[in-house]
C-alpha cells in the first residue's frame, strides 16, 4: 500500500485528530509539535511559548483512496482561517493556523485551496492561513494521542471553547469524501 503525509496545524492539536482519524483511507493520525527551534520538545515546552513549535497533526494517508486535496478541504472546515495567531480559545503562535506542505505538489494544493477560499468571499477578513514547508515534526507524550477517545470529557471541554460553534456558523457538513 502506498502511503503519503500530511501536516496541518489548527489550534489544539486535540481537536485536530477526530476529523481526520474517522475518514476512509486515513492510516494513522499523529498529534505532535513543529516549526520550532527546538529538538524533542515537550508539550510544557511548546505551551510556554519556549520552543517556537506549533501543536500539529501529522496524517498518514493512502492516497488511492483519500487525496491530499481532500485532506486540505477537511483542514479548512476545522479552524478559522481568519485568525491568524491562535484558533478559538486557544491563543499564541504555538496554536496558529498552518498548512505544512511537503513538496510542490502539496503547495500548490494548498495556495489554490486557500485562494479559492479567498475567492468565495465566505469571510468578510482576508485568509491568513500560513502555507509553510514541513520541517521537523515531533510526536507529543502518549497522553495526547487519540485524546478525543481517551478523554471525552476533557476533550468535550476543549471543544466548548468556541470551536464547535464557529464550525457550525461557518462551514457546511465535511466534504464528502468518496
Amino acid at each position: 500500500m502506498k502511503s503519503e503525509t500530511a501536516i496541518f496545524a489548527g489550534g489544539c492539536f486535540w481537536c485536530m485528530v477526530a476529523p481526520f482519524d474517522q475518514q476512509p483511507g486515513i492510516i494513522s493520525v499523529v498529534s505532535g509539535y513543529t516549526g520550532g527551534h527546538t529538538v524533542k520538545p515537550t508539550y510544557e515546552q511548546v505551551k510556554a511559548h519556549k520552543t517556537g513549535h506549533t501543536e500539529a497533526v501529522k496524517i498518514t494517508f493512502d492516497p488511492e483512496k483519500i487525496s491530499y486535496q481532500d485532506l486540505v478541504e477537511i483542514y479548512w472546515h476545522q479552524t478559522d482561517p481568519t485568525d491568524a495567531m491562535g484558533q478559538f480559545q486557544d491563543r499564541g503562535d504555538n496554536y496558529r493556523p498552518v498548512i505544512f506542505v511537503a513538496d510542490d505538489t502539496q503547495r500548490a494544493i494548498a495556495t489554490a485551496s486557500k485562494a479559492a477560499l479567498q475567492a468565495s468571499e465566505r469571510f468578510e477578513k482576508p485568509i491568513v492561513t500560513a502555507i509553510e514547508s514541513v520541517q521537523p515534526f515531533y510526536p507529543a507524550e502518549a497522553e495526547h494521542q487519540r485524546f478525543y477517545k481517551n478523554n471525552p470529557v476533557v476533550f468535550a471541554a476543549q471543544e466548548a471553547g468556541g470551536r464547535a460553534d464557529f464550525i457550525a456558523k461557518n462551514w457546511d457538513k465535511l466534504p464528502k469524501v468518496d
